[in-house]
């Protein structure tokens, strides 16, 4: 069959849908509405006589002709992306728009501080963020990286480290320290009420103290589950019980007098975070760009 405008469209469309499996996420990674992808699905599958997809109102699946095609277009379609980012090497302006999928604690201690430098310097640029604990797949997610703690990055992709170990701190607010103590020592927290994390994958964080090679991981009590560190900062400064988090998080708080730290003998170092991305892809200009930044900019340490 001859390919027209139309057709190259449309396929674009059907490789968003196939990476996402969702007609809203692929809607919102190319700007368009999921019924916009819906017709212009119906209108491929009817000029090709097969049926692509497999729909229900849960869940987006490929057929057998779904795969065919995906395996078939998808890697010249990533060349053609990959040339057009080549571009930008000679433009005065590097210019694109680059997706990433960070963990809240990412967010906050690394992007906070480069992000406002990124934008003036690179304003052609467009960068958008997905702020999440959970653990995904980037690259089924559209994403041209993701930012999390180095022991959590998947195995099959490449990482490069944004920032040194960063030291985990349990800390509670004065009010609460005099009324309840101050835990000497970690297994003293299960006397205590803490603010429990939930964990991307939705099980529960066993608090973890090191002091002179002896480790220990602590399965706290608390009547709050939570997985937001400004959530958590606020109640443990309201003294709704001891939090646990990176030291960074909590440095301003402490030197206001409105949190201390406790237990800094069993205080560990954890891993820094690492930025990770399929080695199937060419990285794109923005991206290394923003690496280069976090790395001259150093809002962590490196």
């Amino acid at each position: 069959m001859q390919i027209s405008r139309t057709d190259l469209a449309d396929f674009s469309y059907f490789l968003a849908i196939a990476r996402h499996r969702s007609f809203r996420r692929a809607g919102l990674e190319l700007g368009v509405s999921a019924s916009a992808l819906s017709h212009s699905l119906k209108g491929l599958e009817g000029r090709l006589g097969v049926r692509l997809l497999n729909r229900t109102n849960r869940s987006v699946t490929l057929t057998a002709a779904g795969e065919e095609l995906l395996a078939g277009i998808g890697s010249p379609f990533e060349a053609i992306g990959a040339a057009v980012e080549g571009l930008n090497r000679y433009r005065a302006e590097p210019m694109g728009r680059i997706r990433l999928n960070v963990l809240e604690h990412a967010s906050a201690l690394l992007l906070g501080p480069v992000m406002p430098v990124f934008v003036e310097r690179y304003p052609e640029i467009a960068v958008d963020v997905t702020v999440t604990n959970y653990l995904v797949d980037v690259t089924a997610q559209g994403a041209d990286a993701g930012i999390r703690y180095g022991g959590t990055v998947p195995e099959d992709m490449i990482a490069q480290a944004l920032s040194g170990e960063i030291r985990w701190v349990v800390v509670g607010a004065p009010g609460y320290l005099d009324r309840f103590g101050t835990p000497d020592h970690p297994q003293a927290l299960l006397d205590h009420r803490c603010l429990r994390i939930r964990l991307g994958d939705d099980s529960l964080y066993r608090w973890e103290f090191e002091r002179e090679g002896e480790a220990l991981a602590i399965d706290v009590p608390g009547a709050i589950t939570l997985d937001d560190t400004p959530f958590a900062l606020d109640l443990a400064v309201g003294g709704a019980g001891l939090a646990y988090l990176p030291e960074p998080c909590v440095t301003s708080r402490v030197e206001q007098g409105a949190l201390r730290v406790v237990l800094p003998d069993w205080a560990p170092m954890g891993a820094g975070f690492h930025i990770y991305y399929s080695s199937r892809r060419q990285l794109p200009t923005g991206l290394r760009l923003l690496i280069d930044l976090v790395r001259e900019l150093r809002p962590l340490g490196l």
